[in-house]
């Protein structure tokens, strides 16, 4: 269940037509593909997307919303005859081309490949060794919709919230179509009253400035809260974001079971249950709150039978060919595949398949990869 506040006064938003949601004061907010659009500090760029949108303009309201990005991202936004392209191709783009037409550089690498990135196998873990058979999971910082989508095709009920449109409008079309989306920013007061069984943000909580509110509200949520890979901020790292030492997860979370991404990352590829428990050096921590412990491994950590296998991309020619060097930096040394000899290029799930699915080294991408 999902009701819908403004952001800006807290009244309750309902919709007043097939594009806006209106709190009955005259406050209106945008909703495009399905996606309202709440995000505080943008007002201003709310207010131009209505216009458009009252005009008959549902283009021109979109090509708005889609310029817009993190408040972290340095670089310009992309030009407008990309975002033209990308609007009136959709249909027929893959996944990769659009987000260079969206100028994503780096988050673009990082989204493509994230399907087999070591942060993303910690995270299918975490969720899959506390499975408590979720009707229906809340993402925040759902990204384009990864998780989203493994948990859609074990047919969990699925919403995500991210700060940046563009990210779900892209979920919408290329990832998890399926999924209820929401843009706005945790980090202020939450637009968004939302019931579900299992809430998480994986990779992303570092990011989050109010931290401590924000796991209030995840716990609100849902009766299980999964955090995956919060960065160590006593190790090294290439996030911007503020990361968390040992000490302050478990002053935050003193009910949690934790675990290290390390062994995240290889329970996962060995098809294991992790080993609960974090060193004071690990590179990132994970945390389950509300969870019971178990034995028996949920479903998401292989495709289901019969699933369209593709070889992993980042395997060309038999050797490994990352897509920069910074990303061979930041994820090269945990990743849990290789370029196994006579792997097909693509094959349906079964169970001669199961040990190179969990590595990574077969991958079950989105059609339009």
């Amino acid at each position: 269940m999902i009701r819908y506040r403004s952001p800006t006064n807290g009244r309750w938003l309902g919709f007043d037509g097939p594009h806006s949601l209106a709190d009955g004061t005259g406050g209106r907010w945008p909703v495009i593909d399905g996606i309202p659009y709440l995000r505080v500090g943008s007002e201003a760029l709310a207010a131009a997307a209505l216009r458009r949108l009252d005009d008959g303009d549902p283009t021109g309201a979109l090509l708005l919303l889609l310029a817009e990005n993190d408040s972290w991202w340095s670089e310009p936004p992309p030009p407008p005859h990309d975002l033209a392209k990308l609007v009136a191709q959709r249909e027929t783009l893959n996944l990769r081309q659009a987000m260079r037409l969206l100028g994503w550089g780096r988050v673009g690498d990082y989204f493509a490949h994230r399907w087999s990135d070591p942060t993303y196998v910690a995270g299918l873990t975490l969720l899959n060794a506390h499975w408590s058979a979720p009707v229906h999971a809340f993402e925040l910082a759902c990204g384009i919709g990864h998780y989203l989508r493994d948990l859609s095709l074990a047919d969990v009920a699925t919403t995500g919230g991210d700060v940046v449109f563009a990210k779900l409008w892209v979920a919408r079309h290329w990832v998890a179509p399926q999924a209820q989306l929401v843009c706005f920013d945790a980090n202020h007061p939450w637009p968004v009253e939302i019931r579900a069984d299992l809430a998480f943000c994986h990779d992303a909580f570092y990011f989050l400035t109010n931290k401590a509110a924000v796991a209030k509200q995840l716990r609100e949520v849902a009766p299980v809260v999964s955090l995956a890979h919060i960065h160590n901020s006593a190790r090294q790292n290439f996030s911007a974001a503020q990361g968390m030492t040992l000490d302050e997860v478990r002053a935050m979370f003193p009910d949690a079971m934790l675990y290290g991404d390390e062994e995240l990352s290889r329970a996962g590829a060995d098809g294991d249950l992790p080993a609960a428990g974090a060193a004071e050096d690990t590179e990132a921590f994970g945390v389950v709150v509300g969870a019971k412990s178990t034995d028996i491994r949920g479903p998401l950590d292989l495709p289901q039978s019969g699933r369209l296998l593709r070889r992993n991309p980042l395997c060309v020619g038999g050797r490994l060919i990352w897509p920069s060097e910074r990303y061979a930096t930041e994820y090269g040394g945990r990743s849990t595949f290789g370029c196994v000899a006579n792997l097909p290029d693509t094959v349906a799930m079964a169970p001669e398949w199961e040990a190179a699915a969990l590595r990574r080294e077969l991958i079950d991408l989105p059609e339009r990869w």
